[in-house]
């Protein structure tokens, strides 16, 4: 009879470890837009690094200036990934609580909900930073166009 419940626990716990796991899904492609998104960003860098040498002091200017953009950018970009991927591997710890509870019948609820929490917490400061990112390169390229 205890190991019919235990199973059905189990069972339980594997149901509600269902949302997380797709939740972690929707982060890694939130951290593949990100890290298409810096790739270019450093393609760019490169690209700019070796024109310089060979530009004339008013476009070598305007260069440095555009690094520094960049510099930006990346920094945006690469806080965005790191919030991501603690909001992933908190994720992670929710699972693992959620089953570690059940198999050794341990109270982990309020831990479990503390780690959720703190999981949104880090989407929402990823996500916020990859907009804040997004809304940089666009002003940019707006004054660039005026």
């Amino acid at each position: 009879m205890a190991i019919e419940s235990h199973v059905a626990d189990i069972s339980h716990v594997i149901q509600l470890a269902v949302a997380p796991v797709f939740l972690l899904t929707a982060i890694a492609t939130i951290i593949n837009a990100e890290n298409t998104r810096l790739g270019r960003i450093v393609d760019r860098q490169r690209v700019l690094l070796d024109k310089l040498a060979g530009l004339g002091e008013a476009e070598a200017e305007a260069g440095h200036a555009e690094l520094r953009i960049l510099g930006r950018r990346i920094t945006f970009i690469y806080f965005s990934i790191l919030c991501a991927v603690v909001s992933a591997l908190l994720v992670c710890l929710v699972v693992a609580g959620a089953f570690i509870g059940a198999m050794f019948d341990l109270e982990l609820a309020q831990g479990v909900v503390a780690l959720f929490v703190a999981a949104m917490v880090a989407l929402v400061a990823s996500l916020s930073l990859f907009l804040r990112e997004v809304f940089f390169a666009v002003r940019v390229a707006m004054q660039r166009m005026n």
